[in-house]
């Protein structure tokens, strides 16, 4: 198995600064808008672009959540890989308001269908975009598309791209892995 960086902490910081802009941009003042981390990688996303946006671009009062998908994945009962539950975290309503979905990577988009059904048990949304740093745009299954991307990898299917978080891994940098 070999690996190649994609991104490195740099490349990563650059575009996260990038994407912050274009969420600011459309959203200003976020008083309509949530961000909500697609568990389990979207978490760790959703968490340093809030942490950007409040102390870097001083966005006050910016609500961020949490949405486990496990239960709503279309693969849930099938074949002999046991789906772990994470935890939902969404103290907030999400009715009439602006959602961002927030992930690491979109593969065949089935991850985004299964949270476009899981976040209707908040409430019915405005809207909902979807923020990825990684689009493998060869790769879908469903007609999903980011609203916002960090970057498009054109991966073939026996290659997986492997985001690593400094909060999680030791190192942030994303790495495209040949199996």
């Amino acid at each position: 198995m070999s690996q190649k960086v994609l991104l490195n902490a740099t490349d990563i910081n650059i575009i996260l600064h990038r994407l912050a802009c274009q969420l600011i941009e459309n959203h200003k003042d976020f008083s309509n808008t949530v961000l909500v981390g697609i568990q389990p990688r979207g978490k760790f996303l959703a968490s340093r672009l809030a942490q950007m946006l409040k102390d870097e671009y001083k966005i006050k009062n910016l609500q961020l959540g949490y949405l486990d998908i496990t239960f709503y994945r279309d693969d849930f009962r099938r074949g002999d890989k046991i789906h772990e539950a994470n935890t939902t975290k969404i103290d907030f309503i999400v009715e009439d308001k602006n959602v961002v979905f927030i992930d690491d990577v979109l593969y065949t988009g089935r991850s985004i269908r299964a949270a476009l059904t899981a976040i209707q048990s908040f409430g019915r949304p405005n809207e909902i975009e979807l923020l990825t740093l990684i689009d493998r745009r060869f790769s879908r299954h469903l007609p999903i598309q980011p609203n916002y991307r960090g970057r498009q990898v054109d991966a073939i299917n026996k290659e997986k791209v492997k985001v690593s978080w400094i909060e999680n891994d030791g190192e942030d940098v994303v790495y495209l892995v040949n199996s």
